[in-house]
């Protein structure tokens, strides 16, 4: 057996320990000779899962590697993404090859490979660069995937001597280090790796660790400071900025370093909320310590005056009081600069710039009135009286607080159409492929895609096929075990029946699974059930009858299926002798709008086939009826044992410390029925079955599965029912201060149907939630609500008021939110909202955050002209004392006694 011989059979038997000598044995020209066969056998390899296939993957990398000559080549090979099973890259016989190579060659395949991206779980090719670097001796490769690396490794060396050693001493001892640390301040997602302590020995953690290099002179500590602060200046994730901030305080820079960085610490006032902190507090000792110039103290004043953290407003006014208190001469800029604070959405902080301005207004002159009274015009009506005199001319309007306004609503959103079908096969294949690309595929681009499918595979059956080959090759669908619910992207399922690489007709036959149906997991929700029933009809029916169309493609972004398509749909299989499948009609109906168009009801009289009789008598029936709303605490209590709060079982028992207001509804039972008898299936049943809130429920919530448009889009008009089952996510936004779930309120508030109890609810959760992007899409649903008359703010009001009493909904939040929405111009609406409210935030010991949310009442009062006293608005104004809630209260009493 010739050598070459020899090392491909190796190779084949997958035996890598032997490859590296096969391989020196071989010329250059026996290594060429090699190559082809090489990659037809990684070909045969490639993507395939057995033990023996995996073993020939670590056999090919060595030997590839060996046989490449140039070392781009080389480089290409070893990186391969088929290699990573089993992480084969740190194989000892990689390294030897490698090592067997010429210097030149080793140090240029060491450089490529540091230029290619690693992963975020881990870099196999570290090992093997870092090893040819350390002995060749040649540069240090300073590449992100590099850098990265070699700091995720630091933490995790010791000592070669057995020596436990600290990070300081590590980074002291490592040639790396003088490369690598500086461009470590150049990495994303490094935070928790900076933020780390190894031990509480000093120099074991990292800010402290590159405090001691920069005090030893291992670094240079004045680039390190400017790295530092130019990250700090360019922004980044939150975990980042609180990482590099410690480094910053480790480094403790002295007054004159951050004099010269003083710009770049005005910089910073635009950033993280600790970050701009740190920045205003510098700057502020600085100016203590030797007046900084004015400029920089207007500027700095103009970005923290405009932020939402009150504490850094507050601090940023005092700051500005003591600057003209120490240096009367700079009274004028002192003033306006603090003026630019009267167009901050806070009322309180507008009368605390006020009261800054009125302290130093005699030193800085007439000059500045002009400006002050153009400033003035943003204070909120409060204040315009005392601005007025102030400023020696009316503010806002000639004095009148409420010249001027009308309540302004977003415009009623209209759906946007479906559009028409997709043309040909290419097209398709282009949108299944941006659907499988996207993170989040909305409902339009789903359903126009799983249409297109259908009808083109009823067309031209071949042409689809071929059409849909080149995305098949990167998107593949491998059948194995489910977790996750269906999704649409398991359309992917019919595409791959369509090309014959599944057989639609059998059921599962992958590991433990046999049987299973393919679309359906062990956490399919009752959406995912009708999903998984649409999918594998369409993918049973495009391999054998092939149907002309789907009549459950929605009409619009919605959902809906506008009746007269449907009724033209039904009589398109009428002429072509088809019936249509059940789960798509069943779909159909639940998507059908109502309708009371005479000629709509006329062409479904005449439809002759049992499905077309059906839709002619849903259409005659009004379809499903709307559900009535129960209103009903879920307060289980602690169970038998364990902790509420605490213990090994808290996530399984986690309902027992929950207080809910939520809905519950009687459900469908068997549904309408048709002329003939005929019954929703049980999928699409199970949507609309009874709901109550019981401990069974609560256990079965998944709190990482939450409900998306595509299940809004099964029943358009029925956003009711649909919100009832899903007032847990909605309500876990505000007590369990989780993400997400409220971003599905503006979609709600664009569906169809009543908004009764439930709708009303998820709004109410959704103003008092715990993120700012979830509260804003309540915001959103709210003003929706308004702009289509379906809103009922008392009770809104009212249940916002109940949450409020048992600690749901945090007054601050609420106050956030409804000011977020009073900005729009929706004055009237807040008012609505809030004024069946107040009682019950008043009453008793107030919350924390109410004065916040009466500021918000008495603006929108002020601007709407609301009029008639509340009992408990006047008995919080007579409390004694000048607290926010007191003195807001004593303005909203005001305002409404006109």
């Amino acid at each position: 057996m010739s050598g070459v011989e020899e090392l491909l059979t190796a190779v084949r038997e997958g035996r890598t320990p032997q490859v590296p000598a096969l391989v020196a044995a071989l010329g250059p020209a026996e290594r060429r000779a090699c190559l082809p066969v090489l990659k037809e056998l990684r070909k045969e390899v490639r993507g395939q899962w057995s033990k023996e296939a995996s073993a020939q993957s670590g056999a090919l990398l060595v030997a590839g590697a060996g046989c490449h000559a140039g070392p781009a080549g080389a480089a290409t090979w070893i990186n391969g993404r088929d290699f990573a099973e089993r992480s084969w890259a740190r194989h000892p016989a990689l390294a030897e090859v490698v090592r067997a190579q010429p210097v030149e060659w080793q140090v240029e395949v060491a450089t490529r490979l540091a230029a290619r991206r690693g992963s975020r779980w881990g870099w196999d090719l570290y090992p093997l660069i870092e090893e040819v670097v350390r002995r060749t001796g040649c540069p240090v490769p300073a590449t992100d995937a590099f850098t990265a690396e070699w700091l995720d490794r630091l933490g995790a060396t010791g000592g070669r001597d057995g020596r436990p050693r600290t990070l300081q001493e590590l980074m002291t001892a490592d040639a790396f280090t003088p490369v690598l640390l500086p461009r470590v301040f150049e990495l994303d997602d490094v935070g928790w790796q900076l933020e780390a302590r190894y031990t509480d020995r000093p120099g074991d953690a990292f800010p402290a660790a590159v405090a001691m290099l920069a005090m030893t002179g291992t670094v240079d500590r004045a680039e390190l400071l400017d790295r530092c602060l130019a990250r700090l200046v360019r922004g980044g994730k939150p975990a980042d900025q609180r990482a590099f901030l410690g480094i910053l305080t480790a480094l403790a820079p002295d007054d004159a370093e951050y004099r010269k960085h003083a710009r770049s610490l005005v910089a910073m006032l635009d950033g993280l909320s600790v970050v701009a902190g740190h920045a205003q507090q510098v700057l502020a000792g600085l100016d203590e310590r030797g007046p900084v110039e004015p400029e920089l103290l207007a500027e700095a004043s103009a970005v923290v005056l405009f932020r939402t953290e009150k504490k850094l407003v507050r601090a940023q006014l005092a700051w500005l009081d003591r600057a003209a208190k120490r240096a009367p001469e700079q009274a004028g800029p002192v003033v306006l600069a603090a003026a630019e604070a009267f167009a901050h959405p806070d009322t309180a902080l507008q009368e605390r710039a006020l009261n800054v301005v009125a302290r130093h207004l005699a030193k800085a002159g007439e000059a500045v009135l002009p400006e002050l009274r153009f400033a003035a015009e943003g204070l909120n009506p409060a204040h315009h009286a005392r601005a007025g005199e102030l400023f020696g001319a009316p503010v806002g309007g000639d004095g009148d607080p409420d010249a001027g306004w009308i309540e302004l609503l977003p415009p009623a959103p209209v759906p946007r159409p479906l559009g028409a079908p997709i043309a040909t096969p290419a097209e398709v294949a282009e949108e299944l492929s941006a659907l499988l690309a996207a993170l989040e595929a909305d409902v339009a681009g789903f359903e126009r895609t799983l249409d297109g499918l259908v009808r083109h595979a009823h067309r031209d059956h071949a042409a689809l096929a071929e059409a849909l080959e080149p995305v098949l090759r990167v998107h593949t669908w491998n059948g194995a075990v489910r977790w996750l619910d269906c999704s649409p992207a398991d359309v992917l399922y019919v595409a791959a029946a369509i090309a014959g690489r599944v057989d639609p007709h059998r059921r599962g036959t992958v590991f433990r699974d046999k049987g299973r149906d393919a679309l359906r997991g062990d956490h399919n929700t009752p959406y995912g059930n009708v999903l998984a029933a649409r999918l594998a009809e369409a993918a049973r029916r495009v391999t054998t009858d092939r149907p002309p169309l789907l009549l459950a493609t929605p009409s619009d972004a919605t959902g809906a299926v506008a009746a007269a398509e449907l009724v033209e749909r039904i009589a398109a299989y009428e002429a072509a002798g088809v019936q249509p499948g059940t789960a798509d009609l069943h779909a159909a109906l639940l998507r059908l709008a109502p309708t009371a168009d005479p000629a709509v009801l006329a062409d479904a009289g005449r439809l002759a086939s049992p499905a077309g009789r059906w839709v002619a008598q849903w259409l005659c029936d009004g379809g499903l009826r709307s559900l009535p709303s129960e209103r009903v605490v879920f307060d289980p209590g602690p169970g038998s044992s364990g902790s509420r709060l605490h213990g090994p079982n808290y996530w399984e028992r986690s309902w027992e410390d929950v207080d809910r207001v939520l809905v519950a509804q009687p459900g469908v039972g068997a549904g309408p029925q048709g002329p003939a008898g005929e019954r929703l299936g049980e999928e699409f049943r199970a949507l609309l079955e009874a709901t109550e809130p019981s401990i069974a429920r609560a256990r079965k919530l998944n709190a990482w599965l939450l409900p998306t448009v595509h299940w809004v889009a099964v029943l358009p008009h029925h956003r009711e029912e649909q919100t009832a089952r899903w007032l847990d996510w909605f309500a876990g936004a505000a007590d369990r201060e989780q993400r997400g779930a409220a971003g599905l309120l503006p979609v709600l508030a664009e569906a169809g149907g009543p908004a009764g109890l439930a709708v009303h609810l998820a709004v109410a959760y959704g103003l008092g939630a715990r993120f700012p992007e979830d509260r804003t899409a309540a915001v959103d649903a709210l003003l929706v609500l308004a702009a289509r008359g379906d809103l009922d703010p008392g009770l809104l009001g009212r249940e916002l008021g109940d949450l409020i009493a048992r600690g749901t909904v945090k007054p601050n939040r609420l106050g956030e939110a409804l000011a977020t929405a009073a900005a729009t111009g929706a004055y009237a609406t807040v008012w609505s909202v809030l004024a069946p409210a107040l009682p019950a935030l008043l009453t008793g010991e107030p919350a924390r955050g109410a004065g916040e949310v009466l500021a918000v009442a008495a603006d929108a009062a002020r601007r709407c002209r609301a009029r008639g006293p509340v009992a408990e608005v006047d008995a919080a104004a007579a409390r004694p004392g000048s607290s926010r809630l007191v003195k807001e209260a004593r303005s909203l009493r005001d305002v409404l006694a006109g």
